[in-house]
């Protein structure tokens, strides 16, 4: 939600000639970085750039094989697909429907070079066990904390758990930046410079105000120049504007007491609806925080009365209230259907996928909103009780 805060940045942000990747866009790197614990933060266009950009810095090629869950938006599998790397999926938890180690550890081969957990609704994946794996093994981990900026492990935040931590800052997130926006956070300079030149064309800048000035034919193909730019490789432009990252340092300051408000929310909601049959409502594991971007619930069809595509057709037709299905399973998904993977191969994630209902906790809802969603859900349930 925006408020006048934001509005008065965007427009100092517009004054001040709205350039793209500018000093505000820094400004909210270093409180990015600062907020997440990291040493270094760079913002982007989207999440998926964030991603795709962290696995582009590990070099990931033909060859390579990334494990992530099935049980995300397309993207996490996506940028490894596209640049060309085996991708396979490793089944779920349960309870918390993220990633489950005892299963990953199944899956690691000698070629497996990254892993992509993702912290599913806003809980974040068991990483202890995780990077334990990562250590013995030898592969990156790459957080997809798209859903849980702000959420804690042990102390520590979202995306400062793995070699890469990757936000979104998309409309429906828990903090956005105009409706699209990202960022990469990390520790490993190295790392962070291959996302910084990747993100902007692989370009530097030779002249007169850099160390590089004076460069001579001895030196330099390119020859002898007062000012001139060069290319590492072939990049790509996934930068963002400084009128985005305005909204977004202003959003930062109160990421906080948004996602309080969000796990208030939450909890109102859960007391209205555990009453009703056939709901498993979500857990939130003792040694961490829940960012809640979703209020993930579990339908048993048999028990509650009615299908889970039945009530969310009833809930929107009969009460006016939408509410979600995230996700599919991503391994029966066409593209990767096609890709070799069927029906059977991860069960967990199957089950959930097909019986999840996903509910909104937004921080501007109100108990009044939460209200009529449950007795409307309640409602629902005694009508078609067996």
């Amino acid at each position: 939600a925006y408020d006048s805060e934001e509005e008065k940045a965007l427009l100092e942000a517009s004054r001040a000639g709205a350039p793209t990747s500018g000093s505000v866009c820094v400004q909210f790197e270093r409180d990015s970085a600062a907020y997440c614990g990291t040493k270094h933060a760079r913002v982007v266009s989207n999440g998926t750039a964030a991603l795709f950009l962290s696995l582009v810095a590990l070099d990931i090629k033909p060859g390579d094989r990334v494990l992530t869950t099935p049980l995300t938006w397309i993207a996490t599998a996506a940028v490894a697909t596209t640049l060309g790397a085996e991708v396979d999926f490793v089944d779920i938890d349960p309870v918390t429907y993220n990633m489950d180690p005892a299963q990953l550890a199944k899956k690691i081969t000698p070629n497996t070079k990254a892993v992509l957990p993702v912290h599913l609704y806003g809980q974040i994946c068991d990483m202890d066990e995780i990077n334990t794996l990562a250590a013995e093994h030898g592969f990156a981990v790459v957080e997809d904390a798209c859903h849980a900026v702000g959420a804690d492990y042990k102390g520590k935040k979202a995306g400062s758990l793995g070699t890469f931590g990757c936000f979104s800052f998309h409309e429906q997130k828990n903090i956005s930046t105009l409706g699209e926006g990202g960022m990469v956070v990390t520790d490993d300079d190295a790392l962070y410079e291959r996302v910084a030149l990747y993100r902007s064309h692989c370009a530097r800048v030779y002249g007169e105000s850099t160390k590089y000035c004076r460069i001579d034919e001895s030196q330099h193909p390119m020859g002898k120049r007062f000012w001139f730019q060069d290319f590492d490789d072939a990049g790509y432009n996934f930068r963002m504007t400084d009128i985005q990252a305005a909204v977004g340092i202003v959003q930062l300051r109160k990421l906080d007491r948004l996602n309080a408000q969000r796990k208030k929310n939450a909890e109102y909601l859960a007391s209205k609806l555990a009453s009703i049959p056939g709901l498993t409502l979500p857990t939130t594991k003792p040694d961490r925080s829940h960012a809640y971007h979703l209020f993930p619930v579990l339908l048993d069809e048999k028990s509650f009365g009615m299908s889970r595509d039945d009530l969310i057709y009833a809930l929107y037709y009969d009460y006016g209230i939408k509410v979600g299905t995230h996700y599919g399973a991503l391994h029966l998904t066409t593209a990767y259907r096609k890709r070799g993977f069927e029906k059977g191969q991860f069960p967990v994630a199957e089950r959930i996928a097909e019986s999840m209902v996903t509910l909104p906790v937004n921080p501007t809802k109100t108990p009044e909103a939460f209200d009529y969603l449950a007795s409307s859900i309640a409602e629902l349930a005694a009508k078609h009780a067996k």
